[in-house]
């Protein structure tokens, strides 16, 4: 019985090491730099009729997303350039 007990603590213990570095936390960002990516991403993709945010935006919904990603990653600086996929 303590062999069997002993056994099965041996590889709880493993599994707990072996999976303690997939438990990484996401970092979570500042309210400044959500806010300012957000303005940021409807200004390069403004909705496709104006006045009318129901219609969507110009890019798809991939794009738009990749767009603020990058802008939350690069910390709210944003080029001048025209975003991927817009012309």
């Amino acid at each position: 019985m303590f062999a069997l007990l002993k056994c099965c603590g041996a590889r709880l213990a493993v599994i707990c090491i072996a999976m303690a570095p997939l438990t990484g936390q996401a970092l979570a960002i500042s309210a400044e730099v959500a806010k300012k990516c957000n303005v940021l991403t409807a200004k390069a993709f403004p909705p496709r009729q104006a006045g009318n945010p129901a219609a969507g935006p110009v890019g798809t919904g991939l794009s738009v997303r990749d767009y603020f990603n990058k802008c939350v990653a690069n910390e709210g600086k944003m080029d001048d350039q025209a975003p991927d996929g817009k012309k």
